[in-house]
């Protein structure tokens, strides 16, 4: 028996195991090899050390979309910073058990409780096990986006834990790339190309399980099963949905919807339902993390729009347009940098776009402290200057700007404003 170790993806190492057979056939024998493939070490996703400094003093939340990676984060990855670990998943009965009668490691752990708030004793259940045992466990609390609703109302955890989004693979994560970022200043641009891993992720989005196959058929799959799955296994367990059929054709229609002004009106119209329908679809589908919202930036120098967001899609593969699902995956990129500087460093950053009412618009800005950082615009080739983004830039002020373009080997300054290609840039977010 012999193994051969080898890297062929970006997120695994693989052994291939080849085991030899020896069939007997009269005096001679055939050897028959068998390949068999293990999965031996899984790529550390980018919470990783931010989690396991904040288990020192308190309990970690994970939250996030769907077959994220949130599970593999918790009970593959981190165990590996322990030398104990102990995975209690509230949808095996056993440990369900466990859970209810409060079987707990004898030894310092890690404690990982995964699905728990399907329990609905479970916030007094940790609150209990977090005061009586804080300096014997580390506990790590994962969940679908049921975690986030918990966060918006009531919080009888408050001050015990920190909490984390758990992103899709962003181009930096998967290049393993890990980047310096100083708030207020330029970005330190690395500017080696990365067109494959750039390519790669534009097709297949950010989740693992379709990134790693690399097969557009797991894609088209994908696609099909993803709001069944979300409406099947996670909408229906905590939202009494009446028309569940109007609500499923309004997940359908937002990749049409992503990039522009979003109208809760004209929805309403096309569904022929109300106002107050569309509003809290919408805002449920948000809360389960299908899409996210960004708002206009507000500004008495530029005569801003106060209320329209614009919407984008948490999983950017599915949208058909070539240039809408690029200023989609950009935007993924930006709002995956805010939120973790946001959460794992405390900075007040927000993301916004730019636009007045004269229709002049740049995608996005990075605001810290609700002044602006740097802007960026994403075209698809235009290697030629946005005029709304000198306009923007003089009016507000802005110190950094950036118009970010798919086509590759570009990396020019004009007017003071950097184009540069996606997939320099993109690697040197988070």
């Amino acid at each position: 028996m012999k193994f051969y170790t080898l890297s062929n993806s970006n997120f695994l190492t693989y052994k291939q195991k080849f085991s030899l057979f020896f069939l007997p056939i009269g005096k001679n024998f055939r050897i028959i090899i068998v390949q068999e493939i293990e999965v031996t070490m899984l790529k550390e996703r980018y919470l990783t050390k931010d989690i396991m400094e904040d288990l020192q003093s308190k309990m970690v939340f994970i939250g996030g979309a769907r077959q994220v990676g949130k599970t593999t984060l918790a009970r593959k990855i981190l165990p590996k910073s322990v030398s104990n670990s102990q995975y209690y998943n509230w949808d095996y009965a056993p440990d369900r058990k466990k859970i209810k009668n409060l079987e707990l490691p004898g030894d310092n752990a890690l404690v990982i409780f995964d699905e728990i708030h399907k329990y609905k004793k479970w916030k007094t259940t940790i609150k209990g096990i977090y005061d009586v045992y804080k300096n014997k466990y580390k506990i790590v609390v994962t969940g679908s986006a049921k975690m986030n609703i918990f966060r918006k109302g009531g919080d009888s955890l408050q001050g015990r834990y920190h909490y984390y989004n758990l992103h899709p693979f962003s181009l930096a994560e998967l290049t393993g790339t890990i980047n310096a970022i100083s708030p207020s200043n330029e970005l330190l641009i690395d500017t080696r190309n990365n067109i494959d891993q750039f390519e790669t992720l534009f097709k297949f989005g950010g989740f693992p399980e379709v990134l790693l196959t690399e097969s557009t058929r797991t894609l088209r799959r994908w696609h099909n099963e993803k709001l069944e799955r979300l409406f099947r296994e996670d909408i229906r367990d905590v939202e009494n949905i009446r028309d569940v059929g109007n609500m499923k054709l309004l997940g359908d229609m937002l990749p049409d919807k992503v990039g522009s002004p979003l109208s809760i009106n004209a929805i309403r119209e096309d569904l022929e339902v109300s106002h107050k329908a569309v509003t809290n679809w919408l805002s449920i589908l948000e809360l389960f993390y299908y899409h996210f919202r960004i708002y206009p930036y507000h500004s008495n120098k530029i005569r801003s729009l106060k209320k329209e967001a614009k919407l984008y899609l948490i999983d950017w593969s599915e949208i058909e347009d070539e240039g809408i699902r690029f200023e989609n995956m950009v935007a993924s990129h930006l709002l995956k940098f805010v939120e973790y500087l946001q959460q794992s460093q405390g900075y007040k950053l927000t993301l916004n776009y730019l636009r007045n009412v004269d229709k002049k618009e740049v995608d996005f800005l990075v605001s810290l402290n609700n002044k602006p950082w740097f802007a960026v615009e994403a075209k698809l080739n235009e290697t030629k200057v946005s005029s709304s983004l000198n306009y923007f830039k003089d009016r507000l002020n802005i110190p950094i700007v950036y118009q970010v373009i798919r086509k590759n080997n570009t990396d020019i300054m004009k007017d003071d404003i950097r184009i540069i290609s996606a997939d320099k840039f993109l690697n040197n977010l988070i």
